[in-house]
């Protein structure tokens, strides 16, 4: 491999019986995509140039949000591209390898993880399902006005605490019936995974995101799976339901942190 190349990887699959690798993919330095293959296993990778790709040269591009946006963009395209071919393992943004013979050596040393995640995974698909609230459906009804000879700080003070608390009941309703819905869908699947709200400038969102959770489903469920979100949001319409997919399953693959990744100190110059 030159010395000015490192190898990108973007995903783990069952080596193919025929070798070939994805076709018309290009990765993230618009490199073409090539399969390595050891112990049963192929790399899905491709070379990209140190001088844009090393520790140094990604700690800057990381602070440029279009190139990072871009360039994660590129990198999510060659997982999805490769799932069409076969099972795949996504691995993590940005995890270098100093050559090919690293990268064999890494598939020989993690392949009874490997082999045991993609048949864990196998004939099953991820599925994302966020929920969003107006918080004004779940407030309690008002109290009945009162007749009290409180000060004005006084009334201030209690209108604001019963503020909260209505606030405190919107969540609380609001959050129960999310896990209702919850319940309902992880009947259907093998796994679940839950992750945090989403920023709201980021995702653009009003209100309260109540779920963000990812779903393993069977393939023979995909449809009965995204039937229920459509009958959940019926049955539920202070709750607005927002499923994607199917993506390859990127919440239940976590590989262990790799063996060796192209570090400066460790990349030839």
């Amino acid at each position: 491999m030159n010395g000015s190349l490192a190898t990108w990887l973007y995903a783990v699959t069952a080596a193919p019986e025929e070798g070939t690798p994805p076709r018309e993919l290009t990765g993230v330095a618009d490199e073409p995509v090539r399969l390595v293959e050891s112990a049963g296993l192929a790399a899905v990778v491709g070379s990209v140039p140190l001088a844009d790709f090393g520790e140094d040269a990604l700690r800057d591009h990381l602070e440029d949000l279009e190139w990072l946006e871009r360039t994660a963009r590129a990198h999510h395209r060659v997982i999805n591209g490769a799932a069409r071919h076969g099972q795949v393992i996504p691995l993590r943004f940005a995890t270098l390898y100093h050559d090919d013979d690293r990268v064999r050596a890494m598939l020989q040393e993690r392949r009874d993880d490997f082999t045991a995640t993609l048949r864990r995974v196998a004939d099953r698909t991820e599925w994302g399902v966020k929920a969003y609230v107006d918080p004004r459906s779940f407030l309690p009804d008002p109290d009945e006005p009162t007749d009290g000879e409180e000060s004005p700080g006084t009334a201030y003070l209690l209108r604001r605490r019963a503020q909260r608390q209505d606030q405190e009941t919107a969540h609380l309703r609001a959050t129960e019936r999310a896990e209702e819905v919850h319940a309902s869908l992880a009947a259907l699947a093998v796994a679940t995974a839950a992750h945090p709200p989403q920023d709201t400038a980021l995702a653009a969102y009003e209100g309260w995101m109540v779920l963000n959770n990812s779903y393993l489903v069977p393939d023979a469920l995909g449809e009965e799976f995204t039937a229920l979100v459509a009958d959940l949001g019926e049955r539920y319409p202070a709750i607005t339901l927002e499923v994607s997919g199917p993506w390859p399953p990127y919440s239940f693959t976590a590989p262990p942190k790799p063996v060796e990744e192209a570090h400066p100190e460790e990349t030839p110059s």
